[in-house]
């Protein structure tokens, strides 16, 4: 029902949406699994794939903010499916020829962080146009209980698939999900109404065209807009104490992870499934979090609920210094990650549409990738930094150090409500 209250266009919207979500956590750390199970590759090729992919791929990612703003978001969506599927489909290609290389998978993985990163502002903007202002915590919360959904299901499956059907299977599903995804958008119909581009040339007098200067112009336009995304983020009171608190609380969070992955599966000798079974039932947290985001927010305030769960997301990370081998460790990871997930579950759908609340129309494609771009750096320099720091102490000491600089993040947490920006009515597709 809440999904028709947003209309059809939302419904495939959504459906792509859930399709590819289940698609990726179905192919959850395929990269590095891959590298180990059919590559055989150690610990510092897994870590450099990992981290430089992040980074090459968010850095390659810059320019293509800028250069979707003033173009139809649903045409560029559905490239960066038909991307990321011809992308990924090369990797199963070359396993059963028997030719991957670890040089193979390395452009694979910046070409699909790329778009990803693409795909989630395009995504952010037409969510902003298909549906009403006082409908965006709604579409959010679906978005957000959609992914919580598939971060349960998605791991334990793929790893059943990868065990009876070999490494790349995962990968080859997760392809074709963007082909599903791609479909899903080309429902939706109608055509979708072309940004307009402020400061678009005016039709120029008969006579010679002074083409130098033209160009020139053109080019510094361009340049400018590369940077306009941070520049809308580093000027607004709202948005900009909420940017650096997601890099900070976030970053240290994923930071953390493959050091907690070492610890459990290497030193404290857990098995596999156990490792599974610490994060996926934790995640029915978040599926339950994303679902009360909006009766809370209703009851208490959405500003307030944010700064709440926000502060509350950052104070669990240092529980994890104190697990211990056997059952009571498992049982301390379960509730500590329950804690973090639920908390999360709800601030995120909050966090995201607060942010597009006060986001020009015509900056949303901008203001996400830039957003998208920082927190994808911030993350793998924050990895590479804690893995120095584990090498340098100890695993226990690293990640009990990231929980501690965790906790005074919700400082930065935007204290007052600013005034929305004034809202405007969704685009409406022509027949």
């Amino acid at each position: 029902m809440a999904r028709r209250s947003l209309g059809p266009a939302f419904g495939w919207l959504w459906g792509a949406y859930a399709v590819s979500t289940m698609g990726t956590w179905l192919a959850f750390d395929a990269f590095s699994l891959v590298a180990i199970l059919a590559l055989h590759a150690g610990p510092a090729e897994v870590a450099t794939l990992s981290a430089a992919g992040l980074a090459v791929g968010a850095v390659a990612a810059v320019p293509l903010g800028p250069w979707m703003e003033f173009r139809r978001k649903r045409p560029v969506m559905m490239s960066m499916d038909l991307i990321r599927f011809a992308a990924l489909m090369t990797i199963p290609a070359a396993f059963a020829l028997g030719v991957l290389s670890f040089a193979q998978l390395l452009v694979v993985s910046v070409i699909v962080a790329a778009a990803d990163i693409t795909f989630r502002a395009a995504s952010g903007a037409c969510v902003k146009s298909l549906v009403r202002p006082d409908g965006l915590l709604l579409a959010n919360g679906w978005l957000e209980s959609t992914t919580w959904t598939a971060s349960v299901l998605g791991p334990p499956l793929g790893g059943l698939c990868i065990g009876v059907f070999g490494p790349v299977t995962t990968m080859l599903a997760d392809a074709v999900s963007y082909l599903l995804s791609a479909a899903g958008l080309r429902m939706i119909g109608g055509r979708e109404p072309a940004p307009p581009r402020p400061g678009t040339p005016q039709p120029r007098p008969a006579g010679p065209r002074p083409a130098a200067p033209v160009r020139s112009g053109v080019s510094r336009l361009r340049r400018a807009e590369l940077l306009d995304g941070w520049r809308h983020i580093l000027a607004s009171p709202a948005l900009r104490p909420l940017f650096f608190n997601v890099l900070i609380a976030n970053g240290l969070v994923m930071a953390t992870a493959p050091l907690l992955a070492t610890f459990m599966l290497g030193r404290l000798g857990f098995r596999p499934w156990e490792y599974g079974l610490a994060f996926a039932g934790p995640c029915l947290g978040g599926l339950a979090g994303s679902r009360l985001a909006r009766p809370l927010a209703a009851r208490f305030g959405q500003h307030r609920l944010m700064i709440v769960t926000g502060a509350l997301r950052t104070c669990w990370l240092v529980g994890l210094a104190l697990i211990r081998p056997g059952l009571p460790g498992l049982l301390l990871v379960m509730g500590v990650e329950l804690g973090l997930i639920s908390t999360a579950g709800i601030f995120n759908p909050l966090y995201v549409t607060y942010r597009l609340e006060h986001t020009p129309t015509d900056r949303v494609a901008r203001t996400l990738s830039a957003w998208s771009v920082s927190t994808k750096l911030a993350t793998a320099a924050l990895t590479a930094v804690w893995g120095i720091v584990a090498v340098a102490t100890s695993l226990r000491i690293a990640i009990a150090l990231a929980g501690l600089l965790a906790l005074p993040a919700p400082l930065l947490l935007p204290r007052r409500e600013p005034a929305p920006l004034p809202a405007a009515e969704p685009a409406r597709s022509r027949p």
